[in-house]
């Protein structure tokens, strides 16, 4: 049997390697794209999340249960992070809700700043940018831009769905369902998922902060 003296000892060593190996960051269980990788935080923590191989590209979103039903217009605000393509809706400067995001194309960027929502539309379709369709109902262009394509005799322009609208700015900038792929590609809108966005927009109110950066 080990001595008092010789098992103290040990688990000292213990201690001392695997603070050695958490401090290392060529310890394979500390980066992401090491096949060995292992997520070193407890399931169902933000830290957990954010540890996970697929994360900032993942489809995923995280809600924290326990501040979502504390959250409301009078403590929240939204952030966009345009490098990471994710969504977060913060209490304070705790984070609420971490859902991915799909921002503008690099012809159609979104300008980063801090801005306060300006109004709110549960149901709303773009008067810009959506399809036009010949007399017959066939899709002519489905990336139609209302400025720069004509509509045929006998056609129609129909506008892309923007539910759960939350303007940005006055020339057209604002936070809505859309398609969310995990690069930039909207028209300067901020697109999110259909799940997320009206628990979002429940929890926000015009004049809300919402800072792109």
């Amino acid at each position: 049997m080990l001595s008092r003296n010789s098992l103290l000892l040990s688990l000292a060593g213990i201690v001392m390697l695997l603070a050695s190996c958490a401090q290392n960051p060529n310890d394979p269980r500390l980066v992401k794209t090491h096949p060995e990788y292992k997520n070193p935080h407890q399931p169902g923590t933000y830290e957990f999340f954010v540890a996970e191989k697929s994360y900032p590209k993942t489809y995923d979103s995280w809600t924290n249960t326990q501040l979502l039903p504390e959250t409301d217009a009078s403590n929240s605000w939204l952030q966009i992070d345009l490098e990471e393509q994710r969504g977060r809706l913060m209490k304070g400067d705790q984070i609420v809700v971490d859902y991915p995001i799909c921002s503008g194309r690099s012809s159609h960027p979104t300008p980063p700043g801090t801005y306060r929502i300006l109004e709110k539309i549960p149901v709303k379709s773009s008067n810009k940018y959506g399809r036009i369709y010949d007399a017959e109902g066939g899709v002519l262009n489905s990336d139609a831009d209302t400025t720069k394509d004509t509509v045929p005799e006998g056609g129609k322009f129909v506008g892309a769905p923007m539910n759960y609208w939350m303007r940005l700015t006055w020339d057209g900038v604002g936070h809505h369902i859309g398609p969310v792929k995990r690069y930039p590609a909207s028209h300067a809108c901020i697109r999110g998922p259909q799940k997320m966005m009206p628990v979002v927009f429940s929890k926000l109110a015009v004049g809300s902060k919402v800072v792109v950066e």
